[in-house]
């Protein structure tokens, strides 16, 4: 489904964590990926490396495995959703006109081909966590086929 597409990678969080071990400390890096192609496609992946860059690689290769595809209606989503992913919880609202969100949201949002979005983090301000419930948030999403319209029926007499 996304093969032969170039994707754009950002780097949301990177985090050293110590472990320690009889001899001292032992010293690792984790870092939070999101890759998209501005196209609907978007991926989060955590990798976990001695340094930086292998942490980055192992990163992105898990994001491109973990691809989702979002339902796009002229850049925006189709419908109001609202999740909570352990203690972040995201509201997002379709927009008309601009990219109103902030953090990794924003960065998601961008990614992922979404123009025009209203979005609210509320609780934790955990890039990981915030980014965990965006993509749940993405997958649940309904299609455009699925989504109730405002049509007048009228009975037959």
């Amino acid at each position: 489904m996304f093969k032969d597409r170039d994707f754009e990678t950002k780097l949301i969080d990177i985090a050293r964590v110590t472990r320690v071990v009889a001899g001292g400390k032992r010293f690792r890096f984790r870092t939070v990926v999101v890759i998209g192609d501005r196209k609907g496609g978007i991926g989060l992946a955590v990798g976990k490396g001695a340094d930086v860059s292998g942490a980055m690689d192992k990163a992105i290769t898990k994001a491109k495995k973990n691809l989702i595809k979002v339902p796009l209606i002229n850049g925006t989503i189709s419908n109001y959703i609202e999740v909570k992913h352990k203690s972040a919880k995201i509201i997002l609202k379709p927009r008309k006109d601009a990219l109103v969100a902030g953090g990794v949201i924003r960065i998601m949002a961008r990614l992922a081909g979404i123009q025009s979005i209203s979005a609210k983090m509320l609780g934790s301000q955990n890039k990981l966590n915030n980014a965990q419930a965006m993509m749940i948030a993405l997958k649940k999403l309904k299609k455009h086929a699925d989504t109730p319209t405002k049509t007048k029926v009228k009975k037959e007499k």
